[in-house]
């Protein structure tokens, strides 16, 4: 377009000092008025080549007035542009070929402005009437001829920008629009939002932001491929959009992420109001590859003013609320509370504390020991404990499923095996020999196959057999376990190493898997053993454990075990290995060192002393 009109420029220019030539010639040579004909034919071919160079412009529309608009000259590329034909306009007036009927006045206005008082008309972008009655998006430069004479005349140089108009509208889309479901996308959503809340006339108003959120969406792209995804994400859009108000806001806002405005609410309570008619829009299955398929959301919702009085700090709000509702045990919808915000930034920092837990060397094993019928320590099971620097213990329970959300669950698996073998092998060489330690693997543990590698491969390192580490593992991961890690681990069972299933009873409890997995032993939860003595519901199934374990075969295991009521009730019943306060707490690797020097016996009620 800068090249185009540069050009043009050029050719009027030449013009204008062409014709000024032709007047002081006339003025010297020709006072009359009149043009040889040497002087004429020369004109004429001078005229000829400057049409011709107009002509040769075929993206730069041409068009030349007379000093009443009438058009004197139209190029082709004015008609490509227009629509009109050169035999058509020829001494028609612009305003009414091609000027809005809304613009008209001003034209006519600035036309005679120029003409009478010299004041030029400045190039810019303007919209223009094609033919047809569309719109014509234009740069118009014009230029004047012969100003100060009795016929002056106008070119108007017009280049057309409907491509580049087309552009920016497309860009503009891209800008304020998600492509796929043709929703608003996050920025726009943003914009609105802040412009509904400045509304004066809100008067601060009930408004709630719902943050909606596809679960398992992963897994719909995973199994039935990107393109059902993307066809999930249109058909939620599109049932969004007609179960919603005119006046509600709404957009996708992430992948697998949407989010409404809703500012038709009376009070605060018709919040829940709302995620019922949200859940009500996922009642009905969906429709992917040529079947049915049901999917939930999780919500998040947050209120203004209450929990904040801007877009963004409304969103927030939302977000956070959604990532609660998305937690295991809670309500797939939650309002946002102050409370949890205060959780979830506690848990965030103890998240960045934890990720350097390692390289500050704040992680350590305790060891519990496990006592067999005849009082003698026979394993230990391995607990792995967080001391910060700044001190005090935060407990597992805490840390390990912060640890699992986050994916720091190998690193930690990792730490732990490399500090068991190495205090095993320690063990081993201050001639401790027959105690066999066991580590806790997790499901995050056990998605693949690389934890029970590296466990192999740091006891191969250390020199450790099979009988020296053993594995515990609850039974919900076993059964979730795919075939690879199935397999592997019944390599491992028939290689010697003991496997036990952690926390019996409070999972799937099927008895068939245990003769189908690789187990050697059963560790009764203790749920079950806390209220075995005054509970005959608990007795029942804890004598039922203990004997479908020892008919298949299993050791048996209690978990626990406080007082002595619940130790005679335990060794009545015949369970191979008690594990408890009664006898111990988990202790550092330097404390259970003496009692595997000594092996004390530990006989019933006498065990009082070593409750420590």
């Amino acid at each position: 377009m800068i090249l185009g009109l540069a050009l043009v420029a050029v050719l009027f220019a030449w013009h204008r000092t062409r014709l000024r030539n032709r007047q002081l010639y006339q003025q010297l040579h020709y006072p009359d008025n009149r043009l040889s004909s040497h002087e004429r034919l020369r004109y004429d071919r001078s005229e000829q080549r400057f049409r011709a160079l107009l002509e040769s412009l075929p993206r730069v529309a041409v068009q030349g007035y007379d000093r009443k608009r009438r058009v004197i000259y139209w190029n082709a590329a004015s008609t490509q542009l227009y629509g009109y034909m050169p035999d058509e306009v020829m001494g028609c007036r612009f305003e009414e070929l091609i000027i809005p009927k809304g613009m008209r006045e001003s034209v006519i206005r600035a036309h005679q402005s120029w003409i009478n008082e010299g004041v030029e008309i400045p190039a810019s972008e303007m919209e223009l009437v094609h033919k047809s009655g569309r719109n014509v998006a234009v740069f118009s430069h014009h230029v004047m001829l012969g100003q100060h004479t009795n016929n002056p005349l106008m070119f108007c140089v017009d280049v057309d920008l409907s491509v580049q108009k087309q552009a920016h509208r497309d860009l503009e889309f891209i800008r304020r629009y998600d492509p796929l479901t043709l929703l608003p996308n996050r920025a726009a959503f943003i914009a609105e939002l802040n412009r509904l809340i400045e509304d004066e006339d809100r008067h601060r108003a009930p408004l709630a932001v719902l943050f909606i959120d596809i679960e398992n969406f992963s897994e719909i792209n995973d199994s039935l491929g990107y393109e059902q995804g993307n066809h999930l994400l249109t058909q939620v859009a599109e049932r969004l959009s007609q179960n919603s108000y005119t006046s509600d806001l709404l957009a996708r806002f992430g992948n697998d992420e949407f989010i409404m405005a809703c500012t038709h609410l009376d009070s605060r309570r018709h919040a829940l109001q709302l995620i019922d008619r949200v859940n009500s829009m996922f009642e009905l299955p969906f429709l992917l590859d040529g079947k049915s398929h049901h999917i939930t959301v999780s919500q998040g919702i947050s209120l203004f003013p209450d929990n904040g009085e801007d877009a963004q700090s409304l969103v927030y709000a939302a977000n956070v609320a959604r990532n609660r509702a998305r937690m295991p045990g809670e309500s797939r919808f939650q309002i946002f509370s102050h409370e949890f915000h205060r959780d979830l930034i506690y848990q965030h920092e103890l998240l960045k504390r934890l990720e350097n837990a390692i390289d500050q060397q704040e992680l350590a094993l305790h060891f519990q020991p496990q006592i067999s019928r005849s009082g003698r320590i026979e394993s230990m099971e391995a607990l792995l404990r967080w001391f910060p620097a700044e001190g005090g213990m935060i407990s597992p329970a805490e840390f390990i499923p912060l640890a699992e959300r986050f994916g720091l669950m190998g690193s930690l698996g990792n730490w732990a095996i490399e500090a068991l073998c190495r205090q095993q092998a320690s063990w081993k060489a201050q001639g401790l020999h027959g105690y066999r330690v066991d580590i806790n693997l997790s499901g995050e543990h056990l998605r693949t196959t690389i934890m029970l590698e590296q466990l192999e491969k740091t006891m191969q390192r250390y020199q450790l057999s099979m009988r020296d580490i053993g594995i515990e593992i609850t039974e919900n991961v076993l059964v979730q376990a795919d075939e690879a890690v199935k397999n592997h681990l019944q390599t491992l069972y028939h290689r010697g190493m003991k496997i036990a299933i952690d926390d019996f009873g409070t999972g799937y409890s099927s008895l068939a898997y245990l003769k189908q997995f690789p187990v050697t032993s059963l560790k009764i939860d203790r749920t079950f053993v806390m209220d075995s003595p005054q509970s005959l519901q608990d007795r029942a199934i804890l004598a039922g454990i203990v004997f479908i374990g020892h008919r298949l075969g299993l050791e048996v295991i209690a978990e626990g075990v406080e007082t002595s009521e619940q130790l005679e009730l335990v060794q009545e019943l015949n369970v191979d290995l008690v594990q408890g306060f009664y006898f111990f707490r988990s202790m550092r690797a330097e404390r259970i060192t003496p009692l595997l020097e000594t092996q004390p016996l530990f006989r019933g009620r006498q065990n009082a002393s070593h409750k420590k």
